[in-house]
């Protein structure tokens, strides 16, 4: 099945690849996901992403900083408010998200807020296994992080469904 029709189940999404930047190393082979409108009512979130599976929840903001997770997949919900965040490294893409809207980031994928606006407040979760996460920070020395990402399992569920089938299929297209 196509990248497409494993996603379709998702409200509306997007996927990007991020190239390697100068301060943080991105996913080589994973794209982001952007799901709009991914938990209705937001303040679900939590609730759903531990039922289908997910781990380490916690519920905070996004750190004004670039960092990334080089041994675990992280997934954003958020909660409440909305923001510009920006992916990729000091270079990356910018994206706007706003409440009931989730990221999905690959290992390695750095993040960073620019803006939160209205209370911004996001859950974030980890597949089983990965909760116990490094936060490295951009600028940080990088050498061996890629191999350390490579070796990151792809999760066992999808954070949004719980299927075993649409984030794992997605991430194996």
């Amino acid at each position: 099945m196509s990248r497409r029709g494993v996603l379709a189940v998702m409200t509306k999404y997007e996927t990007f690849h991020l190239l390697p930047g100068d301060d943080v190393p991105n996913n080589p082979d994973l794209p982001v996901i952007v799901v709009r409108g991914a938990f209705r009512p937001p303040g679900d979130a939590a609730k759903r992403l531990a039922a289908n599976g997910w781990t380490g929840l916690w519920t905070w903001s996004v750190f004004d900083r670039h960092h990334f997770h080089p041994n675990a997949h992280e997934v954003l919900a958020v909660a409440k408010g909305a923001a510009d965040l920006r992916l990729g490294g000091a270079s990356g893409r910018d994206v706007a998200v706003g409440a009931g809207d989730a990221l999905i980031l690959p290992a390695g994928t750095g993040h960073c807020l620019l803006e939160g606006r209205d209370s911004f407040e996001v859950v974030g979760a980890y597949p089983p296994g990965q909760q116990d996460y490094e936060t490295l920070w951009g600028g940080d020395l990088l050498n061996g992080v890629s191999e350390r990402i490579a070796r990151v399992p792809l999760p066992g569920t999808d954070p949004i469904t719980g299927a075993a089938d649409t984030l794992p299929t997605a991430w194996r297209a």
